[in-house]
């Protein structure tokens, strides 16, 4: 263990400003144990179930589309994870440098709101856990418990979290091979290859779930990267990051399948996970808990930089202290627990409902994120102009961005098939939400249009002696 190791604090005492090179630490593995032990948890595996249950698929099928789905969406979260070590800020910080200081605060209020989503709907989830685990505990001091745990892993912070999911890497991966050889291992209905069958529709609904499920993490992966050395590249972070989303993701996914398959149909996806599992069944629900605190740390984590970035958009010599962070993590906490006490027995599908119609606002950024990253700018941005009140030479808004993105947002309405809006040609494949192919199909090409024209305007205007 390095000196810089041994001094690290135990609260993270950086929030939304840049991570010096002198502090940087931490291995590209880092992040495959990170995103791996995220993905198991009882959400993608009741989503896993669904491949079954409602998209009527058999198991071969199912499992090829799961696993197309999880490989493609996986590129997106990768590429956004390979800046975090180059860069050094928060992913909703570096928007600045695409969209200007003050034309990111759009797409920050929106990341926010995702993240506030997920952790209400999490501390719900952790409190029906702890609920099913130990019936005696009134549901109300449930959620609290589920909440509290999850934020002060939050408030510790980056190389708390990164520790524990290291952990939970090899208990959670470890529980999942178990469960799976218990169901094999034990005598199957005669249709547990056989239920369900191919259907196209079915089939692009399970790959687009997949696509989406990954994009959804964008906003995520560069914070949990930004500690890393600034030279250890683009290939490490992407590779670790990629194989770590995906193998999670599609082994959860299968999880749930199977669990289903293994029981007789109809049967709930976590009560089927029980029934099928037996003596392992309750073992694998505390573990589920405890992951699912854990994951909610992130959602918590994300939350509260969101917050700070907005608030410094508007007080550029602010630099926010551990306190700031612990206060404003405290006044969320109280905020979601209100909402969660208040819940209603179909919150969780509801809420999952909204935050999934807000993904129409992931692709375009997501687009727009990349395309900037990797072809305009190839990793070189100005730091300093970030933080500047004027955004300096990234301005207070770029229209070129900014027009972009809200194309990118409009064009995805037709085909949208969300619980709060449903689209004139969302059923061109029943069952299937292809809105984000045309929000990628169109935001690349015209944001890189606009862009490298407004560079090459830029360029004449600097040889010909019109700029300052």
């Amino acid at each position: 263990m390095s000196q810089m190791s041994r001094q690290d604090p135990l609260i993270e005492n950086h929030t939304v400003d840049y991570v010096p090179l002198a502090e940087r630490h931490g291995k590209a593995r880092d992040l495959f144990t990170l995103w791996f032990s995220t993905n198991i948890a009882p959400l993608p595996i009741v989503t896993g179930a669904m491949v079954v249950q409602v998209f009527h698929l058999d198991l071969f099928w199912g499992l090829l589309a799961i696993a197309l789905g999880h490989m493609i969406g996986g590129v997106v979260i990768a590429l956004a994870s390979a800046q975090g070590p180059r860069m050094g800020i928060p992913q909703m910080v570096q928007s600045r440098g695409q969209f200007g200081r003050y034309g990111a605060l759009l797409i920050v209020f929106f990341a926010a709101i995702i993240y506030i989503g997920f952790f209400i709907s999490n501390i719900v989830l952790a409190g029906k856990s702890i609920v099913g685990i130990a019936p005696s505990v009134p549901a109300p001091l449930s959620i609290l418990i589920g909440a509290l745990s999850a934020t002060a892993i939050g408030v510790i912070g980056y190389n708390f979290i990164h520790t524990l999911n290291r952990i939970g890497t090899w208990v959670m991966g470890s529980a999942l091979l178990a469960g799976f050889i218990y169901i094999f291992a034990h005598e199957l209905p005669a249709d547990f290859f056989t239920r369900g069958s191919f259907n196209l529709s079915g089939w692009l609904a399970t790959v687009s779930l997949g696509i989406i499920w990954q994009i959804s993490f964008s906003p995520y992966v560069s914070d949990y990267s930004r500690y890393l050395p600034a030279d250890i590249g683009i290939g490490k972070p992407f590779i670790a990051t990629y194989l770590g989303a995906t193998l999670g993701t599609i082994l959860s996914f299968t999880f749930g399948a199977v669990a289903v398959l293994a029981t007789p149909e109809g049967t709930e996806a976590m009560a089927a996970v029980k029934q099928s599992t037996g003596w392992l069944g309750p073992i694998l629900m505390v573990l589920f808990l405890l992951n699912i605190i854990s994951h909610n740390a992130l959602n918590l984590y994300g939350a509260v930089l969101s917050i700070i970035t907005s608030i410094q958009t508007f007080a550029s010599q602010w630099t926010p202290s551990i306190k700031v962070r612990v206060i404003l993590s405290s006044v969320v906490l109280a905020g979601c627990c209100v909402v969660a006490l208040g819940a209603s027995a179909d919150f969780i599908s509801e809420f999952i409902g909204l935050i999934l119609a807000l993904l129409l606002v992931l692709v375009p950024w997501a687009s727009i994120n990349l395309i900037d990253f990797y072809l305009i700018k190839r990793g070189s941005y100005d730091i300093a102009s970030i933080f500047r009140a004027d955004g300096g030479i990234y301005g207070r808004f770029n229209l070129h961005a900014i027009i972009a993105y809200f194309i990118g947002i409009i064009v995805q309405l037709p085909f949208a098939n969300t619980s709060l809006y449903v689209g004139p040609y969302a059923n061109l494949v029943e069952g299937a939400d292809l809105s984000w192919l045309v929000g990628l199909i169109v935001t690349c090409p015209l944001y890189y249009c606009l862009a490298t024209r407004g560079q090459a305007q830029q360029s004449r205007a600097t040889r010909l002696g019109f700029t300052d």
